[in-house]
């Protein structure tokens, strides 16, 4: 009954989300009661939850002070000259960008904490998606493959779990995955370029203006037709004045191309960046909003770096030194405290967004946990596998982990079901390295789970929606996962009894 039970609320969890019949705050908290008072667990579902929340405390101060350092530092124009720099390298071409998403998220994963990753590359990335009028949901998608891919490193956490559950060193388990943590990168890429193309074709058909002024081999009339006289107009319905076509290279003005900008846009032909910025005027990259403060740029950037050391040296815990760095920012960057509470309720949204479902995912983790599913799941998952099959436990162990991993935290599965996995696959001759490899593979997809805190921030911090990014991500990195393990039986990393 449990067993049902675990399955059937995972399943309907899943439905409601992604058919947005509910938020994910509200199917975390009541599909789990739902199905732990069937489950028997009476009044003590509350003592539960509230054991499984203790847990989640740091984590959610974590990320409510995530929130609110980097919202302050994109207000106060840290990131501005970044975002020129990035567009003046990517251009304004969407499969450039969101395949940089991919390197730059990649790059970043190799401190081996997915919370530091989705900061920064969200930091540097949302802005160029929001001027291009890119959808976000592809950059958490695609920094989500990244992530998860790398988190095999053997400093990420699940390759450390999976040594320690079965006793052997931690790189017996890793270096014979290094080409599997190759191949499964090189998919990342290969998704990321083809998403880069679909948002392309998908803004010449919407948004014809980013691409500016259409290129010298053909006849420039501002990406409408039928122009006349001489004259053409940037875009459609933008009041914008016609532009004289001077009968140079592309109709450009006698100033060159790096003159002629797009008024709406505020990019130039050659994809640089005009510092008007008209096209973000009123929004959080407006050029002059008022919470500007240039004259603290490298106070605000020598803080920010000040704290990215401290994420990595991991001296002080992470929650403290995200509240010492928005205090001081706050401090400084706003002194009178009229503006320090406003610049609090301005993130205050997102905060709540994040930290809500965070504390709601308690719900569903202290069911699970506390009415006995997971080891009833776990349990019925091994019982199942058939003898014949003995042989092929450590691919089974593989493919099992790609599910598993998504609704249960990490320690669940390496502690309580990999051992008993592998004490079964011993009887078949797989050795634990083996089943210890076969298990890290499942992690590209386990980092899309609303149980792991990092990817609720990352979807906050871009403001997508949690089922929408799952529609985007998790056939993708199921993807991944089975080519890592694939490449992995290939090399013989992953061996068959």
């Amino acid at each position: 009954m449990l067993v049902l039970l675990g399955f059937a609320m995972i399943a309907v969890f899943m439905v409601l989300i992604m058919t947005k019949k509910l938020t994910p705050v509200l199917a975390l908290i009541i599909v789990p009661t739902v199905f732990g008072l069937f489950a028997g667990a009476g009044l003590g579902i509350g003592d539960m939850v509230l054991d499984s929340m203790k847990s989640m405390t740091s984590t959610a101060a974590l990320l409510m002070f995530a929130i609110i350092y980097f919202g302050l530092m994109i207000d106060v124009g840290l990131f501005d000259p970044l975002v020129r720099f990035i567009l003046r390298k990517l251009g304004n071409d969407p499969a450039k960008v969101v395949l940089g998403t991919a390197i730059l998220a990649a790059a970043v994963s190799l401190d081996g904490d997915g919370s530091t990753t989705f900061i920064l590359t969200t930091a540097a990335m949302l802005p160029v998606y929001l001027r291009l009028k890119m959808s976000p949901v592809v950059l958490t998608c695609v920094a989500g493959l990244a992530n998860g891919t790398m988190n095999i490193l053997p400093w990420g956490g699940p390759t450390a779990r999976a040594a320690t559950a079965l006793k052997i060193d931690v790189n017996d388990v890793f270096v014979p995955m290094v080409p599997s943590l190759i191949a499964g990168l090189v998919v990342v890429f290969v998704f990321a370029w083809l998403l880069g193309l679909q948002e392309r074709n998908r803004l010449r058909a919407t948004a014809p203006e980013i691409w500016g002024v259409p290129d010298s081999a053909e006849p420039f009339d501002g990406g409408t037709s039928g122009s006349a006289g001489g004259t053409s107009r940037r875009g459609s319905g933008s009041g914008t004045a016609p532009v004289p076509a001077t009968g140079g290279p592309a109709g450009l003005s006698p100033e060159g191309s790096s003159v002629a900008v797009l008024e709406r846009t505020g990019t130039l032909v050659d994809g640089t960046v005009d510092e008007r910025d008209t096209a973000m005027a009123d929004t959080a990259l407006d050029p002059n909003r008022k919470t500007l403060r240039p004259k603290l740029f490298w106070f605000n950037l020598g803080l920010t770096v000040a704290v990215m050391v401290m994420l990595v040296a991991d001296l002080v815990p992470l929650p403290f030194v995200f509240m010492v760095g928005s205090a001081i920012a706050l401090l400084v960057n706003f002194p009178k405290v009229k503006d320090q509470g406003a610049q609090l309720i301005a993130h205050a949204p997102s905060i709540v967004a994040v930290v809500s479902m965070v504390m709601a995912a308690a719900v569903l983790t202290g069911v699970l946990k506390g009415t006995g599913m997971v080891e009833a799941m776990s349990a019925w998952l091994v019982q199942i596998i058939p003898t014949s099959m003995g042989p092929f436990m450590a691919v089974i162990t593989g493919v099992l982990s790609i599910p598993m991993t998504f609704f249960m935290s990490n320690d669940a599965f390496y502690f309580g079901v990999l051992p008993v996995l592998s004490e079964t696959a011993a009887h078949y001759g797989v050795s634990a390295a083996d089943m210890a490899r076969a298990s890290i593979t499942g992690q590209p997809f386990h980092l899309q789970s609303p149980l792991v805190p990092a990817i609720l921030l990352l979807v906050s911090l871009a403001k997508v929606d949690l089922g929408d990014h799952h529609k985007k991500v998790l056939w993708r990195t199921a993807v991944i996962s089975l080519v890592m393990l694939g490449v992995g039986v290939l090399t013989g990393a992953i061996g068959i009894g």
